[in-house]
């Protein structure tokens, strides 16, 4: 795409396209993640996305001037839909959880246009806001400044990092998933107690734990090192039994 994009004002076509659709960035986007999890990270061309949108694909030049600057808008959707409805309760803890996973759950809807976006930083409205939340609950426990900023750092990084490789999963085609999944039954549930002791003992247990997501696990590990870096935890540790 040319880097000509209209001005807000100018961007409202004044007729309906071939399909009836009046296009704005939020029409064209939802079209977008539709045809790339219908079709695969191929299906994010102009070409494509006019002929699904009934509109001849410079009409999308108005709205963004390059194929990565829709991604980047893609991006920044999945990230305000994991936000949609969120609330602080107060609770630091239940409130980072929260998020985690509802970042984690916004992805897995869409794997494809995850395994595009989940690396992305956008600089848009959604991923400011996000951020802003985050580091308002963290500042709000009592981290201090520079604690704060890296605990957020890695809560989103854990997040996104296991939303990519779930994603990576579900984007399989359906016989690659099982077969994937059945390796643990098929090969390693049938190693032996003599050459592979710690296996063989907890062959069941990886079978069956394989077959779900490790965040919301991981999540909660991460969450229990964060709170032992609260202040005031540190500062009760240090404090003789009564």
């Amino acid at each position: 795409m040319a880097d000509r994009v209209t001005p807000e004002p100018q961007r409202r076509r004044r007729r309906p396209t071939k399909q009836g659709t009046v296009l704005s960035e939020h029409v064209i986007v939802d079209t977008a993640l539709r045809l790339v999890g219908l079709h695969g990270a191929q299906a994010l061309t102009v070409r494509r996305l006019g002929a699904a949108l009934g509109a001849d694909p410079s009409a999308i030049y108005r709205y963004f001037r390059s194929t990565d600057d829709l991604l980047l808008a893609i991006a920044d959707e999945l990230i305000g839909r994991a936000q949609h409805g969120w609330r602080s309760t107060g609770d630091w803890r239940a409130d980072l959880r929260a998020i985690g996973l509802r970042i984690h759950s916004a992805y897995l809807a869409h794997p494809q246009a995850a395994l595009l976006a989940a690396h992305r930083t956008t600089g848009r409205d959604n991923e400011i806001l996000a951020v802003e939340s985050i580091l308002g609950v963290l500042r709000s426990a009592g981290f201090s400044d520079p604690e704060a900023v890296r605990i957020y750092h890695a809560l989103v990084d854990q997040s996104l990092a296991f939303a990519a490789l779930d994603a990576a999963a579900l984007a399989l085609p359906a016989p690659a998933q099982a077969a994937d999944l059945g390796v643990w039954q098929s090969r390693y549930a049938r190693l032996a107690p003599g050459s592979h002791p710690n296996i063989a003992a907890t062959a069941e247990l990886l079978t069956a734990d394989m077959r779900r997501s490790g965040y919301p696990f991981a999540l909660t590990l991460l969450l229990d090192a964060i709170a032992a870096r609260l202040p005031d935890r540190n500062a009760d540790r240090g404090r003789p039994s009564a």
